[in-house]
């Protein structure tokens, strides 16, 4: 070894430290003149390279450096890193494997292995990866993060909890860190625990927007709107191109019936989508824009955060069985408006020609709906620590026929588990009113009334026409014996009671316009609405002031047990929808507690669902086709009370003689399309829209 040669290195080294890399570079440049495979020469000058942003020159002097001396970790350790950094992630594989082999008691190797295979989503083995370098180092901050980090991603949340929690209990301050838990505490629902944690995170970072924004989504979920408000205003003054910002401050502002200068900002979404970008979640559009194309294009952007993953392979056919297993997937296996709706279902399947399973990755609540659920299901299979791809491996291994997605994209959704194909037919059914825009989800369980043939092209789904509506009803619901007065809720006695107990989020102002309207018509009638926010109240009782109503002619419903609430409906007129986004469980509430619907019928699926479900409750004429004939549709029953009472009586004989709450129907129907389906796929045929006889 040339002693001349490695003074000069040295001295390159100590130019490099003082971040003179110009001198440094010239020093090397003059060992490789003189000995172009002298090793620490090409590996220090690769470093000066990293350094001088010349990374292809970089991993090209490494690549040397490992051909004089491929035993050097160090080399392989720099090699990989670089490569890693530029997203080559295969190329760096064996270079990381070769650092640990050659130095296995390097923690930062084992983190940077592992980091790796997380990019190559290789879980298992990563998790694997950061564990080691805590067996070697236990209190290691960047194995911990990146661990935590990795378990979040994969839904494995109360782990990842702990890895934070841990970090933080180390003295690991980071603002990250604090934002990490209170992320992980959101996606297992405890907000209130979550909120100190972002906090925290503003304390020592005011210019986090994340922080800001996430601050503003716990907030709304305690139905603290106006403080949400204001989170996301500050957010939006950070980062103002943000995704999704424009859309939670919207939804915040529908939220709370707030309607000032929303126009704006709803063109400025629609703007983004027509454009391609991501700028609303698909739920949220459903709620301001009547436009299924629109809807489509906004869906087809979310999906991208989930695309076709082919990590578990192609599903090999499975030998045909007795019975057709179905996999029905939720967050929401408790008391809660979809098990509310298909718990008769679940129960009147089929068992001689079904198996029907819960893959239940929403909380762990002891309630009575959950009671029913346990027994209604031939397994009951709580996966809510195990991630889309171990909860799709398990589909598989399960040999699960149809999977049937119940959640879409409402919140707390799983769609990664159906992009990795938890089964060979996969279905979106009852929860999200639209389409997900993906090509792994193969149907969409529909009805004629809300996707006509000339719309099917705004659906990713191959249509399945149900041959009445679509929702499937409990005909076992109950109604509560109690003899409800109007004076039990602060209602007129002889007052003509409109209602709608729709979310408030759904009342738009061309909504809200047309119910003064009809309260203007209608002397001393009221408005019954669902309770509220108080600044929800307040905006709605100051609107009507303005247009010339007192605000006391809005009443507000207080919380109910679903049996009492059920009742409660009787002491009411007429129920009054919304547009764009009908009422669904709502309207289905009142038509079984016997409350004839009044709805315009839209364009989209969220807008057709109250006309689905007066159709298969032979109710035609309840159902109009403009804001104006809305109007004027609700005058006139409000004026002719024999009119209206005959609806009712309609609507009382209709309840148990008419398709929409005979459940037993319904689960034959629904059969017949999952029968349908299986069939095509193992004729080998592809998906294909299917019409359901009566």
């Amino acid at each position: 070894m040339n002693p001349q040669s490695q003074s000069l290195i040295q001295q390159a080294i100590g130019y490099f430290q003082r971040g003179n890399l110009e001198h440094a570079d010239a020093l090397i440049q003059t060992v490789l003149e003189r000995e172009p495979r002298h090793f620490d020469a090409l590996h220090v000058l690769g470093v000066i390279r990293v350094q001088q942003r010349r990374r292809d020159d970089a991993v090209e002097l490494f690549r040397q450096a490992i051909a004089v001396n491929p035993g050097s970790s160090l080399v392989h350790f720099n090699l990989a890193a670089i490569l890693s950094e530029s997203g080559q992630d295969i190329e760096a594989l064996p270079h990381h494997e070769r650092t640990v082999n050659l130095s296995p008691r390097q923690p930062d190797a084992w983190v940077n292995y592992g980091r790796c295979l997380n990019n190559l989503e290789r879980y298992d083995e990563a998790l694997a990866c950061f564990e080691k370098a805590l067996q070697i180092a236990p209190d290691f901050v960047e194995a911990l993060n990146n661990q935590g980090a990795l378990l979040a991603g994969i839904g494995r949340n109360e782990e990842a909890l702990r890895c934070f929690e841990r970090l933080l209990a180390l003295g690991y301050s980071h603002p990250s860190a604090w934002l990490n838990v209170g992320n992980t505490l959101c996606k297992l629902g405890r907000f209130e625990v979550a909120l100190p944690h972002f906090d925290r995170c503003l304390q020592l970072d005011p210019g986090n927007a994340m922080a800001w924004r996430q601050k503003g989504n716990i907030l709304n979920q305690l139905k603290r709107h106006h403080d949400a408000l204001v989170c996301y205003e500050r957010a939006l003054t950070l980062a103002p191109e943000d995704d999704y910002l424009h859309e939670d401050w919207l939804s915040t502002k529908l939220s709370m019936c707030d309607w000032f200068g929303i126009d704006a900002r709803i063109e400025e979404i629609v703007a983004r989508i027509e454009r391609g970008q991501k700028a609303a979640i698909p739920f949220s559009v459903l709620n301001f824009l009547d436009d299924p194309a629109l809807q489509k294009k906004a869906a087809m952007i979310h999906a991208k955060k989930f695309p076709p993953d082919p990590g578990l392979g192609t599903i090999e056919k499975y030998k045909r069985k007795d019975k057709i297993r179905l996999g029905y997937f939720s967050h929401d296996f408790h008391n809660h408006a979809t098990s509310f709706l298909a718990a008769g279902m679940f129960e009147q399947h089929d068992r001689n020609r079904f198996e029907i399973f819960a893959f239940s990755f929403g909380p762990d609540k002891d309630d009575a709906m959950r009671s029913r659920l346990l027994s209604a299901f031939d397994q009951f299979i709580n996966v809510r620590d195990m991630s889309d791809m171990q909860i799709a491996q398990l589909a598989r291994e399960m040999e699960i026929d149809i999977a049937i997605d119940l959640q879409g994209f409402q919140t707390m959704h799983r769609t990664g588990i159906f992009a990795f194909r938890a089964a060979p037919v996969q279905v979106s059914f009852l929860a999200y009113p639209g389409t997900l825009g993906t090509e792994y989800i193969d149907y969409l369980i529909a009805d004629n009334t809300l996707i006509p043939p000339e719309n099917r092209q705004h659906y990713a789904e191959k249509i399945v026409y149900l041959p009445h509506s679509y929702q499937v009803n409990d005909r076992q619901r109950t109604i509560s014996d109690k003899k409800f007065t109007r004076e039990d809720f602060g209602l007129p006695q002889d007052a003509f009671v409109f209602c709608c107990f729709n979310h408030q989020y759904k009342i738009t102002p061309q909504t809200f316009d047309g119910w003064v309207r009809i309260l203007q018509q209608v002397d001393g009638s009221v408005l019954w609405l669902q309770g509220a926010a108080a600044d929800a109240v307040g905006n709605l009782r100051r609107e009507a002031e303005k247009q010339g109503v007192s605000g006391e002619r809005l009443v507000f419903a207080s919380f109910m047990s679903l049996p009492e609430h059920l009742a409660r409906h009787r002491v009411a007129d007429l129920f009054l929808d919304t547009l764009p986004y009908n009422a669904h469980t709502t309207a289905s509430d009142a038509l079984w507690a016997g409350l004839p619907v009044l709805t315009c019928m839209g364009a989209s699926f969220a807008s057709r669902v109250a006309a689905s479900l007066l159709t298969a409750v032979q109710l035609p004429e309840m159902i109009v086709q403009s804001q104006q004939e809305y109007v004027q549709r609700a005058i006139e029953l409000a004026s002719q009370p024999h009119r209206l009472a005959e609806i009712r009586r309609k609507l009382e004989h209709n309840r148990l003689t008419t398709p929409l709450f005979d459940t037993a129907l319904f689960t034959t129907h629904i059969e017949a399309a999952y029968a349908a389906m299986l069939e095509r796929y193992q004729a080998d045929l592809p998906p294909e829209h299917i019409v359901v006889q009566d």
